[in-house]
């Protein structure tokens, strides 16, 4: 009977010292926030200029793109949010069409699952000169990223809807 007491022990007193380690490893006490200073001229005038809304760049990579494909998709998700509506694929690849983006080059996956539901998530994509701009949207996050073209010619991998809208 020993045996198993001290194993019982033994297990006992590393877990308490793993425990004891990892909360030396915490601060007691919260760090400050950098501090930030805001800056005004002699005149009282705003030190800064409003930023231009971004522009689609016809002749431009998928990387100068960026900002006007993120500029474009977040609209799309704010004005859908604030009508109790969630976008799917249809309403991205549209909204982007209507950016000036070219439907021809697009891709989007289902926005129902092989059995039936609504996806977690979706994804679409643009070729653009070699790149692709590729968004995610799901569990109300939005997420995109600048790939290279894929050995296909196309950015996804997977099933992708044919986009007939």
């Amino acid at each position: 009977m020993p045996r198993p007491l001290f194993r019982v022990g033994a297990a006992f007193a590393l877990g308490a010292a793993a425990v004891i380690m990892f909360a030396a490893c915490t601060s007691a006490t919260p760090s400050p926030a950098p501090a930030t200073t805001a800056a005004s001229t002699a005149t009282g005038a705003a030190t800064s200029a409003p930023t231009a809304a971004p522009v689609i760049v016809p002749s431009g990579t998928a990387a100068d793109n960026l900002p006007y494909f993120d500029h474009v998709n977040t609209g799309l998700i704010a004005s859908s949010t604030a009508a109790g509506q969630t976008p799917d694929g249809k309403a991205f690849t549209s909204a982007l069409r209507d950016a000036g983006f070219g439907i021809a080059s697009m891709q989007v996956t289902p926005d129902i699952t092989t059995v039936g539901v609504k996806a977690d998530s979706i994804q679409f994509s643009i070729a653009v000169n070699g790149s692709c701009l590729v968004g995610q949207y799901g569990f109300g996050q939005y997420h995109s990223l600048v790939t290279p073209l894929l050995g296909t010619g196309k950015c996804l991998i997977g099933e992708t809807r044919t986009i007939d809208w």
